[in-house]
Parts: structure tokens; C-alpha cells; sequence
């Protein structure tokens, strides 16, 4: 029995592992060149963008693209808004990708930026949900590791 548990620990480490080895696929537009990049966001004639295909910024050498990025900002009264794979940052506020970082200056300007790396497209129209499949299957990973390290 006791190998059965080693494996299964094994297992949900390398699911783990896998799920963040992968790149993530974003959204990548500016609604001052096309208006369907604003909210309501249509996607129906834009490609998504694998970001591991992203390229190298001169200022942050080395730095890849781990996250998707939407930026809405008000100017004069003029909303904007610009989607794309994000280089530096966390998702969301401390984790959590409901929540997105607001900024306001003088002149009249007003930014939000919101980072995600859920799920490919994530920086798409509104807030993004949790997948219930994955919360379920987290919750029941967890609780079997915590069980096979009990006994």
C-alpha cells in the first residue's frame, strides 16, 4: 500500500509541475486600432498569440512572458483599452485575478491593469471565474497528500 501512496504523491506533484511548464496563449490588441479590442471584447477576427513567441524587449533582456495583461485607461474622457502577454508582475492583486491594480493621475487619467495566467485568453472581456473543475480537483489533491501524510 505503501508504494501505491508514493505514486499517487508522485502523480499530483507531476500534474502540478506540468500545469505551470506550459505558456500561455493572450490577447493581443489595442481598441485605438481596432474598436473590437474594447469592452465588449469581440475576438471573432483576432488571432490569439502563443506568448512563448513573444518577442525579447530590448529593457528587460531575458525576461519571457508568463502572464496576460489588460490595460483600460481613460484619457481626457476617452477610454482605451490594450490587451497582451505580460513580462513582469503577479496575477491579479496578491493571487487573486478578480481584483486588478488602479491608478489615477492628474490631467484626467485613469489606468487598470489587470494580469492572469488561469487559462489561455484570459486577459479577454470581464472578470475570470475559477474553474470549478480545477478547485475540486486541487481540494481533493491536497486533502489526499495531507491523508497519505498522516499515515
Amino acid at each position: 500500500m505503501k508504494a501505491f501512496e508514493n505514486r499517487l504523491v508522485a502523480v499530483v506533484l507531476l500534474c502540478c509541475a506540468l500545469q505551470t511548464a506550459y505558456g500561455i496563449k493572450c490577447w493581443d490588441c489595442r481598441s485605438d486600432n481596432d474598436p473590437k479590442c474594447g469592452d465588449p471584447f469581440d475576438n471573432s477576427t483576432l488571432a490569439i498569440t502563443d506568448c512563448q513567441q513573444a518577442p525579447e524587449l530590448d529593457h528587460l533582456r531575458g525576461v519571457r512572458p508568463t502572464m496576460c495583461r489588460k490595460i483600460r485607461q481613460k484619457v481626457h474622457g476617452e477610454w482605451r483599452y490594450f490587451r497582451s502577454c505580460a513580462y513582469m508582475g503577479e496575477p491579479g492583486i496578491e493571487g487573486d485575478e478578480r481584483f486588478c491594480l488602479m491608478r489615477t493621475g492628474s490631467y484626467n487619467i485613469f489606468m487598470e491593469f489587470c494580469t492572469c495566467n488561469s487559462k489561455d485568453g484570459c486577459n479577454g472581456a470581464g472578470l475570470q471565474k475559477s474553474n470549478l473543475l480545477a478547485v475540486l480537483f486541487g481540494t481533493f489533491s491536497v486533502g489526499a497528500v495531507a491523508h497519505f501524510l498522516r499515515h
